[in-house]
């Protein structure tokens, strides 16, 4: 009887770990939106009439930017806070 409880109780924990965990990811995706939209994080640089400047990225460079700061926000989202 108690080992039913223990692990009933294992088993709920697991379920709040994981719902806090995937809290934390949707947290660090729509922070990682916000900054990939807001500054063109990835992009690379724009051509405006006149000027010559980097070429932009591929597809493949821009996706492995946007994953390297997923990955970033990630770990800002799962640090401990401070008092």
């Amino acid at each position: 009887m108690a080992e039913e409880q223990e692990a009933k109780k294992l088993e709920e924990q697991k379920k709040l770990d994981d719902a806090a965990a995937k809290g934390r990811d949707e947290v660090a995706l729509e922070l990682m939106k916000f900054i990939a939209v807001t500054t063109g994080y990835g992009k690379g640089a724009t051509t405006a009439a006149g000027f010559s400047g980097k070429p932009a990225k591929s597809p493949e460079d821009y996706a492995d930017a946007l994953l390297q700061l997923f990955d970033k926000c990630r770990s800002v989202v799962a640090k401990p806070v401070s008092q």
